[in-house]
Formats: structure tokens, C-alpha cells, sequence
């Protein structure tokens, strides 16, 4: 037996270990999948697995044709988009200057860090979102979470690695500091940056605690409102009732929570795969740099 051979047999245990836990945290989303496309009764007796029994589409039907999912999805994803973009310029334009030796850089840089210990807490929060006028606003969404302190470390890390000859000959050609982060520091930053996008981007996705506090006006209602409305029974009636009685016959209401959580994560799935090779290699960049 060669070498190589056998260096791949000693190998093998961990690719073996590593696709069970794979195919382990794989397993529940394939049932949801299975489940969203199965038959009422199929669901009732536990029949459903790896692949939908009975199979239809009228849960989809039932997600599809409520106006409401449309709305809270439009919520979403102008929440999503314009807060991502709000977040990563703000944590651009503070970590350019706690890059540089600034007067009293450490000192606030404590007081950031001190906010990842502790924080003000949901009633002050509240009071304050409240006394800015943000209630029942897609604002009180995006601004109260402007900055996230873990990124703007890594960020504020990535440009302190960053050459400073590239600024002095920027300063040489006249160019102010706003020109210099913009011209110098984000094209050189494409890769942190865009990892960070995404770790904001989930996060807005996937947040409903500060729309369940702050938002009362159900036009307003995020996606994972609804679906947390829908999993709680709230929304059941309304989304089986759009259909006709033969259609309803051949669904449950599990198959149709089932169909609401596949929708809503098909967007961060889709979009993952074109970010996936900067994920990894921004986190560590931006860790290590400096």
C-alpha cells in the first residue's frame, strides 16, 4: 500500500465524522422541505422523512396567495438592504479614525468595548427609541442597531494593517481624509467588507425581537413577525382559507408553517453561495491583520 494511500486512510475517520455532523445539521431543513410538500394525513401519522409523501403545493399556494406575506417580505427587504448598506458605512467611517493615533483612541476604544459586556438594557432602549419618535417606523429596525461592535473591530483591525505610505502618497496628491477612506481604504477592504455585509445582512434577516418591541402597526410587521404569527396559529385560518375546499382537504397546517420557514430562508441561502469564498477569508484577514 503507498504512502499516500495510506495517509488517506488515516484521513478517513474525520471525513467520515465531519459528513455525518454535515448531514446532521442538513437533516432538520430537508424535513421541513419533505414536510412543506407532503399530504395531510401522511403529516398526521409521522410518514414524512428525507422526501415529501402524498405530494403537493398547496402550502405554497396558501403562502403565496396571502397579501400579507408580500408585505411583510417588502418589509424585510427594504429593512435588510438599506439597513446593511447604513451599517457598513457607519462602521466604516468609525473605524478609519480609531485606526490612527488619534488623542485618546484607547480610552474609547474601552468604552466600545464596554458595550459588548453591557448594555443599557430593553426598557431604556425602548424609552429612548420612543423619545426619537422611531415606534412603529422600519427605522426603529435599522437604526438602534447601527453598529455592531465585533465587526467594527475586525474592520477597525483590517485598517490598522493597512500600509501607511498609501495614505502619506495620498496626502501628497492632495486628497482629504473622506477621499482617502473612500479611494484607499475601502477598495483595498472589499473582503472584510463584504463579510461583514453578510454578518449584517442575517442579522437584519433573521431579527424580529426589536419589530415585536417596537412595532405595532401590523402593516409594518417584518417576516419573521409573520411566521413567528404563523407557528403561534394566528395566521393558520387566514392562509388555509384563501384556498378552495378541495385544496384544503389535502393540507395541514404543518405542512403549511413548514412551506412560510422554506420561503423565507430561500433568499439568505441564495444569496450565501456568492459570498461564501470572502467568508472565511475576511473573518481572518481582518482578525489577524495589525
Amino acid at each position: 500500500m503507498s504512502k499516500g494511500m495510506i495517509e488517506k486512510l488515516k484521513l478517513l475517520p474525520i471525513y467520515i465524522l465531519i459528513g455525518f455532523i454535515a448531514f446532521t445539521c442538513v437533516t432538520p431543513f430537508i424535513t421541513i422541505i419533505a414536510t412543506s410538500f407532503s399530504g395531510h394525513s401522511a403529516i398526521l401519522t409521522g410518514k414524512v422523512g428525507l422526501w415529501p409523501v402524498d405530494f403537493h403545493i398547496n402550502a405554497y399556494k396558501a403562502v403565496l396567495m396571502d397579501a400579507k406575506f408580500y408585505r411583510s417580505l417588502m418589509v424585510t427587504i427594504f429593512v435588510t438592504v438599506i439597513g446593511t448598506l447604513l451599517n457598513l458605512c457607519l462602521t466604516a467611517l468609525t473605524a478609519y479614525p480609531l485606526s490612527k493615533n488619534i488623542k485618546g483612541r484607547k480610552y474609547i476604544m474601552t468604552f466600545i468595548v464596554f458595550t459588548m459586556l453591557f448594555s443599557g438594557g430593553l426598557i431604556p432602549n425602548y424609552f429612548n427609541v420612543r423619545q426619537l419618535g422611531l415606534l412603529d417606523t422600519v427605522w426603529a429596525l435599522i437604526l438602534p442597531s447601527g453598529i455592531s461592535t465585533f465587526n467594527l473591530i475586525i474592520l477597525r483591525t483590517f485598517f490598522m494593517g493597512i500600509p501607511k505610505e498609501l495614505e502619506d502618497a495620498a496626502f501628497m496628491d492632495g486628497a482629504g481624509q473622506a477621499r482617502i477612506l473612500w479611494k484607499v481604504y475601502v477598495p483595498l477592504s472589499k473582503t472584510v467588507l463584504l463579510t461583514l455585509g453578510l454578518f449584517y445582512a442575517v442579522a437584519h434577516w433573521n431579527s424580529y425581537m426589536n419589530a415585536m418591541i417596537y412595532i405595532r402597526n401590523s402593516e409594518l410587521y417584518t417576516l419573521q413577525v409573520r411566521l413567528r404569527q404563523l407557528v403561534m396559529g394566528d395566521m393558520a385560518t387566514q392562509l388555509t382559507g384563501s384556498l378552495s375546499n378541495e385544496d384544503q382537504q389535502v393540507l395541514v397546517l404543518e405542512s403549511v408553517k413548514a412551506a412560510i420557514v422554506v420561503v423565507s430562508t430561500i433568499p439568505i441561502i441564495a444569496v450565501y453561495p456568492w459570498l461564501q469564498k470572502y467568508f472565511v477569508k475576511g473573518v481572518m484577514i481582518g482578525a489577524l491583520k495589525g
